[in-house]
């Protein structure tokens, strides 16, 4: 009986603390933030890949941290001895610089400053000895804050006006390392640069905007600059501001300058543009044609009516100085004319000569003549002349004039005509009472119904009441042959 009690003792001990350990157990294997609602909690997962994060920062010796000090000692070691001041090969060869170029925009164009603005990548390479290191990596990529340490060439473009550079927003600046000692070196920056503007053929003109740089201090002797195979990137789908302009190409030249500092090696890019022809066309020759064509309706108004016919004629001049001037209002002040300026001076002209059509024709008319009073025959032989049919006038004194006295039915009101400048075939002929030229007498005839054509016995004879038909003919013919001519020489030149 006490074996049997022993027994059950002892196995009761045995089963006892195997529960006691078995919940224990399961807890140290389970996570630590298990719950038996949730499940595995989002802690537990951060906790695995912080732990996983960190276990090869502190074995894995190609990890990034790994290689940061290596970093930082290989650029402490290139800059420790290294002299900003100094240019890489100095007192034994002249520094290489090879350059690079990208334009972002180009544009505006100035007309009245004559400067354009420029937007550019410039690109800078040389080698640089002091530079070399040995490690892994193949280049460092610095940022626009190690710039001051390291030596950088000065490059300067002559010519500009006004230069921005981009500091948002970080410097716009980048330089970066290579393991064999090159060095690239690249900057943004925005130029106002001066374009000297030949205008003589405006509007039809063409020009090429330099873009010239060197160095400010080092001379060729010391410094080189060359073209990358003279590599450019244009980058024409960006938003050009050219406006009025096509661009057309772009060219470069290298040269030496010769200063008082010394000879210095300049490369200049030329960026060619050309003029855009419909903005001026409109703007400029159009109004200046059609002006000049309206100033021709005063031919089919009637020279009674002379304030229709002053009214229109000062009002087509006054135009024309109003769009002369106009052209001129956004143009630089060049001591020379041009091809614009030409045109809108010979448009003028015609206005002009259109209004004085009619002086000429009023003061021939009104004051050659003259007044209507009683029939008073104060010279017998030219009225005798006068009266005489037209056919034996004709036959009896070929170089006379056949003319004929109207009455006051005939005149609608006006003035009474004396008797035309005649010829006498005597050397002492009478002479015009109104005291006429030689000129007139052979040439003009005065009177409102002039028989006979135009040419007469090998002579051009003016008929004065014909003049507005004459100019109906005579204006717009030579106004005609002045454009062919003006479009023929302005666009093949």
């Amino acid at each position: 009986m006490l074996t049997k009690v022993l027994l059950i003792l002892l196995g009761l001990s045995i089963i006892l603390p195997s529960r006691s350990e078995g919940p224990h157990v399961e807890s140290e294997n389970r996570p630590s933030a298990y719950d038996d609602v949730y499940g595995l909690q989002p802690q537990a997962a951060e906790e695995k890949l912080l732990s996983e994060e960190t276990k090869p920062t502190l074995s894995g010796p190609h990890s990034t941290l790994g290689k940061l000090p290596t970093a930082t000692h290989i650029l402490n070691s290139i800059l420790n001895n290294y002299d900003h001041k100094l240019r890489p090969g100095i007192g034994e060869n002249p520094t290489v610089v090879t350059v690079e170029l990208s334009v972002n925009t180009l544009g505006p164009i100035s007309i009245l400053d004559m400067e354009y603005t420029i937007d550019i990548t410039f690109c800078q390479t040389w080698y640089d000895e002091r530079l070399r290191y040995n490690g892994s990596f193949e280049s460092f990529v610095l940022n626009g804050n190690m710039v001051s340490q390291l030596w950088i060439p000065d490059t300067f473009f002559r010519n500009s006006k006004r230069t921005q550079e981009h500091v948002i927003t970080m410097p716009n600046q980048m330089v970066r390392i290579h393991k064999d000692g090159k060095v690239l070196y690249t900057i943004r920056m925005t130029i106002d640069a001066g374009c000297l503007l030949h205008m003589l053929k405006f509007p039809m003109d063409s020009h090429s905007c330099p873009l010239s740089f060197s160095s400010f201090s080092y001379p060729e002797s010391e410094m080189i600059y060359k073209w990358e195979d003279f590599k450019l990137e244009i980058n024409e789908k960006n938003s050009w501001k050219l406006f009025q302009f096509d661009f057309t190409g772009v060219t470069n030249i290298t040269e030496t300058i010769s200063t008082p500092t010394g000879d210095f090696m300049v490369m200049t890019l030329f960026f060619n543009v050309s003029r855009r022809f419909g903005f001026i066309a409109f703007q400029n020759y159009v109004p200046s044609s059609v002006t000049t064509m309206l100033s021709w309706v005063s031919f089919w108004i009637k020279k009674d009516s002379a304030p229709a016919r002053t009214s229109l004629g000062i009002t087509s001049v006054l135009t024309m100085t109003t769009l002369g001037t106009f052209s001129r209002k956004n143009f630089p002040r060049v001591s020379y004319i041009t091809a614009l300026d030409f045109y809108i001076a010979i448009c003028f002209v015609f206005c002009f000569c259109a209004l004085m059509e009619f002086a000429v024709l009023n003061f021939l008319t009104y004051n050659w003549t003259k007044p209507r009073a009683s029939p008073k025959l104060r010279h017998p032989d030219i009225c005798a002349r006068a009266l005489m049919p037209p056919r034996a006038s004709a036959h009896q004194h070929p170089d006379a004039f056949v003319c004929q006295i109207e009455d006051s039915d005939e005149s609608d009101g006006e003035e009474g005509p004396s008797c035309p400048a005649q010829q006498s075939l005597s050397p002492g002929g009478i002479q015009n009472p109104g005291g006429c030229c030689k000129w007139c007498k052979k040439y003009v005839c005065v009177v409102p119904r002039c028989e006979g054509s135009i040419w007469q016995q090998g002579r051009l004879f003016i008929h004065i009441y014909r003049l507005d038909n004459y100019s109906r003919v005579v204006f717009p013919v030579t106004f005609f042959f002045f454009n062919v001519l003006y479009w023929l020489v302005c666009l093949n030149l």
